[in-house]
């Protein structure tokens, strides 16, 4: 029994809770270490020699890197803001609102964050043939807000139902039109909540592979050129450097939304 009277936990799920971590962890320490090895396309274990060169040839001599971490950097802001905007509007509609099918509505906004992603990638597509839709960067903006939606959507609902409703009805008693209300009194209760939703949303979107095949086209966000050199076995510590770049991209933003949302009892913001 712990100080504070919750009962600790047993031996065997101690144990077991940390090979569990140590599962889903040691491929993510393996690859930071072999971006640092010194050979070109040996995964000996343990690395002959460790050395920083490969940081250095992804950085000067390999410019094809540059287009992919720019269009991913841009898609994911694109689609972050996009999702700002529509799922904080759909979670204060579907929060305040009372009408038949309300828990259906809801279902279908989270609906496109719990499908396999290639079930979301292959609609796509097909929608975008069937309307002429040329592939672009905005057909990737479109495929990454699907789901960086219901992010913001899921994080926003949950702070509206820890918030009083009297505060609203108190602001326009007193006076306050639509927008003064939101600014200044919705907007501090669900600030964290869009910080966090929004992080979450662009570390999604950063690192989004099988949406982006079917809505790029021609073009290579991060993750495809990625995917792309692993083909070619001596350029797998230049892959491993940028490896390294999205776990630093993805996980920051990941972290900085667990701290701002782990108080809240409903907090939500389950990732693919």
């Amino acid at each position: 029994m712990r100080s504070d009277g919750t009962p600790r936990a047993g031996l065997g799920l101690r144990l077991s809770a940390a090979l569990g971590i140590l599962f889903l962890h040691v491929p993510l320490a393996l690859i930071v270490l072999y971006a640092f090895t010194t050979e070109d396309k040996s995964f000996a274990f343990p690395p002959p020699g460790l050395t920083l060169k490969w940081f250095a040839t992804a950085w000067f001599d390999r410019p094809d890197i540059w287009p992919p971490l720019w269009l991913s950097l841009k898609v994911a802001a694109i689609a972050t803001a996009l999702a700002l905007v529509l799922g904080t509007l759909a979670a204060a509609a579907l929060h305040r609102a009372s009408f038949f099918g309300k828990d259906s509505l809801s279902l279908l906004f989270i609906l496109p964050i719990a499908l396999p992603g290639i079930i979301t990638g292959i609609a796509l597509r097909s929608a975008f043939d069937i309307m002429g839709i040329p592939f672009s960067t905005w057909t990737i903006v479109l495929g990454h807000a699907t789901f960086c939606i219901v992010v913001v959507y899921n994080n926003v609902l949950a702070r509206f139902r820890r918030t009083s409703g009297s505060m609203i009805e108190a602001s326009m008693d007193l006076g306050a039109d639509g927008f003064q209300t939101f600014r200044h009194v919705v907007l501090p209760q669900i600030a964290t909540a869009l910080l966090a939703g929004g992080m979450l949303a662009f570390a999604l979107s950063f690192d989004e592979v099988i949406v982006t095949t079917f809505t790029a086209g021609q073009q290579s966000t991060l993750p495809i050129w990625m995917l792309n050199e692993l083909i070619r076995p001596r350029q797998r510590p230049v892959t491993n450097v940028v490896a390294v770049l999205v776990i630093a991209v993805t996980f920051l933003p990941i972290l900085l939304a667990y701290y701002l949302t782990r108080d809240g009892e409903h907090t939500a913001g389950s990732g693919k």
